[in-house]
Order: C-alpha cells, then structure tokens, then sequence
C-alpha cells in the first residue's frame, strides 16, 4: 500500500500545458496559478472540502475557447486521484454528500469501481458568469464547460460520479455547490477504512480500471 498518496502528472498537448500534484490525505491547501479566476475558485473550494492539498499551473489555447483548458484539467486531476488511490487496498470506495449553499442544495455520490460514468444534472442556464480582471477586462466564463471538467476527470480516475442539483436559482452558487459536495463525497471514497486496511473493497479483487 502506498502510504504517502502524493502523485504529479504533467499533460502537455498542442493545446494546453498542465501540471497538477496532488496529496490524498492533505489540509485542503490549494496552490494555485492558472488563468480563468472561476474555475480557480472552484478548485481551491474543491480542495479545502476535500482536505486534498493540490497544486495546479495551466495554460492553454483561451484565444480558441475555454474548452480544452477546462477538459484537460478534468483530465490531469482525475490522473493524479488515479495514481494516488493505486490499486484502491484499504479505501472506502464509495461516498456520497448532500450540500446545502444557501437557496441551493446539491448532491454528490461516487464510487472508485474501475468503470468510468458521470450523470450530471447542474440545471445551469448556460448563461455566461461574467468576470473582472484586475486591468479591467472582463471575460465570459461558459458554464457549460463544468460537465466537461467532470467528465475528463471520470475518464481519467476510472470512477463513476453522479452530480446533481436537487434546487437553486444561482448557477455561481449551483456550481460551487457541486464542487463542494463532489469534494466531500471524494474524501470518504478515497479515506481508509480502518476495518479493512488490507482489503481491495470488491468481490473480484480487484478495481483496476479495465471494467472488472
């Protein structure tokens, strides 16, 4: 078993550039230097919920669309969550999280079984969230791009997640909601369970991600 679940992967393609490290059994510190304050926001909340210490530095092809930053990013953290976890012996597997943000209330549940899958209801408006830089620029963060991030990081950690937005009005707060209640519910999956330390958590013995 791998005690110290601390991983780095760097994904470089002619699109973007990501590094992502990544400490399972953190404080939920988030060093941070990439370029869409948003989803920055996001992450950092995703690590402070999930007391996962993270560091990130991304660029990409924002002159194209905001798509293969946010996607690839999905990516590389679901890589690291892939790599920390290692053959899974001793974890819980599954958690799940119900999070009230004010009018909203999001809901979370995921299982590191092998086998990819993401349900996601946001009940997002894509409408554009509008931000400021410090020159003055503003710039369209697309919403839409959330699923996208979700569905890369499912793909790449070999785990199956259901994100759903149960009420809200306000698609910052509905997000948000969801990074923090997907963060809390990946902490319990990932936490050991202390009666079966040894133990692959499955029937077949094994939750490699090849759909056994």
């Amino acid at each position: 078993m791998n005690m110290k679940r601390v991983s780095e992967i760097n994904r470089k393609t002619s699109e973007t550039e990501i590094s992502v490290r990544l400490n399972l059994d953190g404080t939920g510190d988030a060093k941070l230097d990439y370029p869409l304050g948003f989803m920055a926001h996001m992450l950092n909340t995703f690590a402070r919920h999930g007391l996962f210490d993270i560091e990130i530095t991304a660029k990409g092809d924002l002159e194209v669309d905001q798509h293969h930053l946010i996607e690839d990013t999905g990516i590389a953290l679901g890589q690291c969550f892939a790599k920390s976890a290692g053959d899974k012996r001793g974890i819980k597997r599954n958690g799940s999280c119900l999070f009230p943000m004010d009018e909203c209330l999001a809901r979370a549940a995921v299982d590191f079984s092998g086998r990819p899958f993401l349900y996601f209801e946001g009940q997002l408006s894509s409408v554009p969230l509008i931000s400021t830089k410090e020159d003055g620029t503003q710039y369209k963060f697309q919403t839409d791009l959330i699923e996208d991030f979700w569905q890369g990081f499912v793909s790449a950690a070999g785990c199956n997640l259901h994100l759903e937005i149960i009420r809200g009005r306000n698609d910052h707060h509905k997000i948000e909601a969801l990074f923090k209640a997907a963060a809390r519910a990946l902490r319990i999956s990932c936490e050991f369970d202390e009666r079966a330390r040894n133990e692959i958590p499955s029937t077949k013995g094994s939750l490699a991600a090849s759909g056994t």
